[in-house]
């Protein structure tokens, strides 16, 4: 019993230090090659009808940073072994929610973006894609009272999905 004991950590430590050892797979649910070494992340382009002057900033931001804490990629300003380029194609406000009155209880802020990304160590992971994703708001508040935190939910939930599409392969 005392043996069982003594080897499930050693068993379990082994199996760690080999997937992490393989350098495909990270903790972080990454899965890069080991000799992809940078990327590089360009400003996103605002291509959107509707202007919102900071979220191509905002996002673009948002997604160095998300690579910087958690991959080992060195960020560099052109030719990275990742490139990521992308556009704001979308932002747009809907009515969701009608109530009795036949006003708009709810409104919808959606934003939609697209990414070129670029593997030049293995073309074979190329893409073009397209997300969006969006936060509701009361319509009684107005879009500037609150665009600022919807903005701030919006870019993480794309960056998770631009994040996850590049470099986690969900």
């Amino acid at each position: 019993m005392k043996f069982r004991q003594l080897l499930m950590p050693v068993l379990l430590a082994l199996a760690t230090m080999t997937a992490v050892s393989c350098g495909i797979y990270s903790f972080t649910g990454t899965s890069i090659q080991p000799d992809v070494k940078t990327v590089t992340i360009n400003y996103f382009e605002y291509k959107a009808l509707r202007v919102n002057p900071s979220f191509s900033s905002a996002i673009t931001d948002a997604l160095q940073e998300k690579f910087r804490k958690l991959t080992r990629l060195e960020q560099v300003p052109q030719e990275g072994d990742l490139e990521i380029v992308g556009e704001v194609t979308g932002y747009d406000i809907r009515a969701m929610g009608v109530t009795a009155n036949e006003t708009a209880a709810q409104n919808r802020l959606t934003v939609s973006i697209k990414i070129y990304f670029t593997n030049r160590k293995y073309p074979e992971d190329d893409m073009e894609k397209s997300f969006s994703a969006y936060a509701d708001f009361d319509a009684s508040q107005s879009l500037d009272a609150v665009e600022q935190a919807l903005c701030d939910e919006i870019i993480e939930k794309l960056c998770e999905d631009v994040f996850n599409s590049t470099v986690a392969n969900w």
